[in-house]
C-alpha cells in the first residue's frame, strides 16, 4: 500500500523488539454521521449529516467546511511563524521584512491617525488628468500598483506558443462581483444596487470627497456601462473564443485603444504582439474613455482607489467595507479578528518567504515522498483508464497518453525561492508597502518577457488549502498545506485516503482532459488534437453533465449553472472514478481492504470523498457562488458525481428503489 503504509520500527535498546505498529484508522469522522440516514439515499447526509446540524458558521466567514477547517489551521501556523519573525528577524532578510509587514497592519494606532492620507497622492495625480489620453495613460500607470480599472494586464505564457511569455490584456472595472449584479432585474439584486450606491457614498464621504451621493450615482452608472460590455463567466471559459492575438498596431485598430501608450505606461516595451481576452469589451471601452464626461472617470478612479486599499486604512474605512463586502455580499456576522487579516495581507504580499518558513516547520519529507508515490500511481490509473476508453478513437488515445506523459507533477513547495532583495517594506507605512509589494510583482511578470518559460514557478503558495492543474504548463501542483487530514491521514487505512487525497489528485489531473483542458496539447500549446469524431461524442457526454446539474436547486430560487461548472464536474467525476482504480490496483493480490468501524474498504473510499465536502454556507454568500464559482457547492460534488459511479453501486448494494440510484443507461462515464 502506498499511502498509509506504517514503516517498520528500529530495535529498541538492550536489543528489545519494537513493539508492532498501530493498526490503521478509518479515516472517517464518526461523529459527524447520521445513521438515521440511508447512504443509499444521501451518501452526503449519512457521512455529514451529524455534523452539518451541529455545526455553527463562526460568526466571520461566510462558509465553514472541510477546507476552511484546514485553512484556519494553516492560518494559525503561519501567525506564529510571523509573530516570530516581529519579536526577532534575526540575520534573514525575508523574515524581517514579514515581521514588518505584518507589524504595519497591526498598528491600527497609526492607521487610524492618518485616515485616508495615504490616498492622496494617488487623488492628487487623478485631479490632474486632463484629456482622455491622460486618463488612458494613468489606467496604465496604476497596474503597476495592481490597482482596479477597466483594463486587467497580465504577461501569461502565450497559449499557442507555451514555449513564450506574452502581455494580455482582459476585461474589469466592476467592483460588485459579478456583472448580473448590475444588470439583472430580480428584486436581491435591485437591493444590493441601492446598498451599493450607498456604500460607495459612505466611503467617498469618509474620504473627504467632494458631492458624494452625486458621484456614488456616477459611479454605479459608470459601472453598468462596463458591465453591460462585459463577457459572461460562461463565455470566458472559453479558451479559444479568449485568445485574440494581434500585433498593437492591429489591437489599436481592432478596438479603437492607443495600445502603444497603455502599454508604454504600464511599462512595457519593445513588445510586437498582445492577446485581448474580450475584444468587444475593449470597443465599448475605447468609446467610453472619451462619451463618459472626464469628471465621472475621475469619481471612478477615486473610488476604484478607496475599494482596492480601504482594507489598510483607518478603522472607519474598515467597518464601513465590512457592512457591505461582508455583510450585505457575504452574510457575515462580524469581521475576521484583525491577525488573521494580518496574515492574509502578508500572505498577498510576501507569500513564498512565508511558505518557505511554514515548509520548514510544518511539512515533513516523508509527507513529500507519499504523496508523490500516490499522485503516480493515480496517474497510472489515468493511463489505464484512457487506453481502455470505448469511445475514444486510437489517434485520439494516441494524442491523449502523450498528454499524460508529458504531464509535470510538484508537491509541496517550489525547487527555488522568490528573491525578496528589492523589496522595500517599511513598518510604518502599511499603504506603501502593499504598493511596493505590487510594484515589485509586476516588475518581476515584465522581467518574464523575452526570456524562456520558467517552468519551476509555482502559482500558489506552499501553505495554501488548495490545488491546480495549469495547461500551459500541462503541471499538477499540490501544495504542502492541502496535504493533512483530513485529505492526507498518514495513519489512515489506504481507502479513505484515495476516497479523500486521491480524489483530489484525480481531479486535477482530469482538469488536462476537462472541457477547456483538453483544447491544450501535451506541450501546453492551445491546438486541437481531436477528431472530429470523438469530439463529438466528447461534446455529448459533457453536454448530459451540464443537464444533471442544471436540475440541482442549492436554494429555491437558484440553481447551480451547468456550463459554468463544468470542468469542475468533470474533474470532480473523472477524478473520483480514476482514483478508485488506483485504490483497487493498491490492494495486494486483489484482495479486499479490511473492514474497518464496520465499513468495507470500498465503503469507506467513498465515505472518504463524502467527508472532504462537508461544508455549510450563508444564503448570501451560497448565491453569490452560484453566479460567480466555477465549482459545485460541496453536497453537490459529493451525491452528483456518486450515482455515475458503478463501483459505488456495488459499494452499498443500491438499489432502483434507492434516492441515490441512477439507471445504467443514464450514468455518465467520460474519463
Amino acid at each position: 500500500m502506498l499511502v498509509g503504509a506504517m514503516t517498520v520500527g528500529v530495535s529498541a535498546a538492550c536489543g528489545s523488539p519494537a513493539p508492532p505498529p498501530p493498526p490503521p484508522t478509518s479515516g472517517l469522522d464518526l461523529a459527524g454521521f447520521d445513521r438515521a440516514v440511508r447512504p443509499q439515499d444521501d451518501t452526503y447526509a449519512f457521512v455529514n449529516g451529524t455534523w452539518i446540524r451541529n455545526t455553527q458558521i463562526p460568526p466571520d466567514m461566510s462558509e465553514y467546511g472541510s477546507f476552511t477547517q484546514l485553512a484556519l489551521r494553516s492560518e494559525e501556523n503561519q501567525h506564529t511563524l510571523i509573530e516570530d519573525a516581529a519579536r526577532d528577524g534575526g540575520d534573514d532578510p525575508d523574515r524581517r521584512k514579514l515581521g514588518d509587514l505584518f507589524g504595519s497592519f497591526m498598528d491600527t494606532q497609526r492607521l487610524d491617525q492618518l485616515g485616508a492620507q495615504p490616498l492622496q497622492p494617488d487623488f492628487d495625480a487623478i485631479n490632474k488628468l486632463a484629456t482622455p489620453q491622460d486618463l488612458l495613460k494613468h489606467l496604465g500607470e496604476i497596474q503597476k500598483f495592481g490597482q482596479s480599472n477597466p483594463i486587467g494586464l497580465g504577461v501569461d505564457q502565450d497559449s499557442k506558443d507555451a514555449t513564450r511569455y506574452i502581455t494580455s490584456v482582459n476585461q474589469g472595472g466592476t467592483a460588485l462581483p459579478d456583472r448580473d449584479y448590475y444588470l439583472s432585474g430580480d428584486p436581491k439584486m435591485v437591493g444590493i444596487r441601492d446598498q451599493y450606491r450607498t456604500y460607495v457614498a459612505k466611503m467617498l464621504r469618509l474620504a473627504g470627497l467632494p458631492d458624494p451621493d452625486g458621484a456614488a450615482g456616477r459611479v454605479l452608472d459608470l459601472e453598468t456601462k462596463l458591465a453591460q460590455a462585459k463577457w459572461s463567466k460562461v463565455q470566458n471559459r472559453d479558451a479559444i473564443a479568449t485568445y485574440n492575438k494581434f500585433t498593437i498596431p492591429d489591437a489599436t485598430k481592432a478596438t479603437g485603444i492607443d495600445w502603444s501608450a497603455y502599454l508604454a505606461a504600464a511599462g512595457v516595451t519593445d513588445q510586437p504582439a498582445m492577446v485581448i481576452g474580450q475584444p468587444s469589451f475593449f470597443n465599448t471601452l475605447s468609446g467610453l474613455l472619451t462619451s463618459v464626461p472626464l469628471d465621472t472617470w475621475k469619481d471612478y478612479l477615486r473610488w476604484q482607489e478607496i475599494t482596492d486599499y480601504a482594507p489598510y486604512l483607518s478603522k472607519d474605512f474598515v467597518d464601513t467595507r465590512f457592512d457591505f463586502v461582508g455583510k450585505v455580499l457575504g452574510g457575515r456576522e462580524q469581521n475576521r479578528e484583525r491577525w488573521r487579516r494580518g496574515v492574509a495581507a502578508v500572505n498577498g504580499s510576501m507569500g513564498e518567504a512565508l511558505g518557505k518558513l511554514y515548509v520548514q516547520s510544518y511539512f515533513p519529507p516523508e509527507a513529500k515522498q507519499r504523496a508523490d508515490a500516490l499522485v503516480h500511481n493515480i496517474i497510472n490509473a489515468y493511463r489505464g483508464s484512457i487506453n481502455n476508453l470505448d469511445w475514444m478513437s486510437p489517434a485520439t488515445r494516441k494524442a491523449a497518453e502523450d498528454k499524460l506523459n508529458k504531464l509535470a507533477v510538484k508537491i509541496g513547495y517550489p525547487n527555488k525561492w522568490r528573491d525578496y532583495t528589492s523589496l522595500d517594506i517599511q513598518r510604518g507605512d502599511l499603504v506603501g508597502n502593499m504598493k511596493r509589494t505590487s510594484r515589485f510583482e509586476h516588475q518581476i511578470a515584465l522581467d518574464k518577457l523575452g526570456k524562456p518559460v520558467d517552468r519551476e514557478e509555482w502559482f500558489m503558495d506552499p501553505q495554501t488549502v488548495n490545488a491546480y492543474y495549469s495547461p500551459s504548463m500541462n503541471e499538477i501542483v499540490f501544495p504542502a498545506a492541502i496535504l493533512q487530514p483530513p485529505f492526507f491521514d498518514a495513519r489512515a487505512d489506504d481507502a479513505v485516503n484515495y476516497g479523500a487525497i486521491g480524489a483530489v489528485i484525480g481531479h486535477e489531473i482530469s482538469h488536462a482532459f476537462d472541457d477547456q483542458g483538453s483544447k491544450y496539447d501535451g506541450d501546453g500549446n492551445l491546438r486541437d488534437w481531436w477528431t472530429p469524431e470523438d469530439a463529438a461524442r466528447f461534446k455529448a457526454k459533457t453536454t448530459a453533465l451540464i443537464a444533471q446539474y442544471n436540475a440541482y436547486h442549492p436554494v429555491p430560487d437558484a440553481t447551480i449553472n451547468g456550463e459554468l461548472t463544468l470542468g469542475e464536474n468533470i474533474a470532480d467525476l473523472s477524478g473520483l472514478t480514476v482514483s478508485h482504480r488506483a485504490y483497487q490496483a493498491s490492494l495486494p493480490g486483489g484482495t479486499p481492504g479490511p473492514v474497518i468501524d464496520g465499513f468495507t474498504g470500498e465503503q469507506r473510499f467513498f465515505m472518504g470523498y463524502a467527508q472532504i465536502w462537508r461544508s455549510k454556507e450563508r444564503d448570501e454568500s451560497l448565491r453569490q457562488s452560484l453566479r460567480t464559482d466555477p465549482h459545485s457547492p460541496g453536497q453537490y460534488r459529493s451525491n452528483g458525481v456518486l450515482p455515475n459511479v458503478d463501483a459505488f453501486y456495488q459499494a452499498f448494494d443500491v438499489k432502483p428503489t434507492d434516492r441515490m440510484y441512477k439507471p445504467p443507461a443514464d450514468r455518465i462515464h467520460i474519463w
